[in-house]
């Protein structure tokens, strides 16, 4: 099981937004905080140290971790070039991608995942009793770079597909734990529901 020295954090932002309205989701406020600066809050206690992919805002999410922007001409490529683009920059052996619309990160979704690994390059959370994965937390050896660049460079984008090709293993988690928010009405439930509790 990889130990927590040998895993870099990276919280992906880098996308252009278009369901929250072409908002920068990670500056999103979701209980008075940015919802990247809440993931990174939460997955830094878990590993050696935290990335945040990003492509606008930079000086923003520098106050928080060292930032990952696409490379040019690719930006705003996707989650699996700013994942490609964390895996040539790391100098550890272990890469745990977390989505920044993940507020209720698990305090021990590493551990869970690297206890899982085993000898597979790859982890990856998926609902307890539910098939739908949840492929942007997940853990990649560094390893995995060369095949998701030759995935990239034969057109294929989607990090579901990619896993899949790199014989990733699934790890069931609790829905409640990987409760996205993606959109403004998903948000808004959220803070209703919060609103209603207090």
């Amino acid at each position: 099981m990889p130990a927590r020295h040998e895993i870099t954090g990276l919280v992906l932002a880098g996308g252009r937004g278009r369901r929250m309205g072409g908002a920068d989701k990670g500056l999103v406020l979701h209980d008075g905080q940015p919802l990247a600066q809440r993931v990174i809050g939460r997955l830094d206690p878990q590993v050696g140290r935290v990335l945040v992919s990003a492509n606008r805002n930079l000086d923003v999410y520098a106050q928080w971790a060292a930032v990952v922007t696409d490379p040019l001409p690719a930006a705003f490529g996707g989650p699996l070039v700013g994942i490609l683009a964390a895996l040539q920059r790391i100098d550890t052996e272990w890469l745990l991608i977390a989505p920044c619309d993940l507020p209720q990160l698990p305090p021990n979704a590493c551990e869970r995942l690297a206890a899982a690994v085993g000898a597979h390059a790859a982890a990856y959370a998926c609902c307890a009793g539910d098939p739908r994965v949840h492929s942007l937390l997940c853990l990649l050896h560094r390893r995995c770079g060369a095949p998701l660049q030759a995935l990239l460079e034969a057109g294929e984008a989607r990090v579901g597909a990619a896993l899949q090709a790199l014989d990733a293993i699934a790890v069931a988690f609790d829905a409640a734990e990987l409760t996205n928010l993606n959109t403004p009405d998903e948000l808004a439930a959220v803070r209703g529901a919060n609103d209603g509790r207090r």
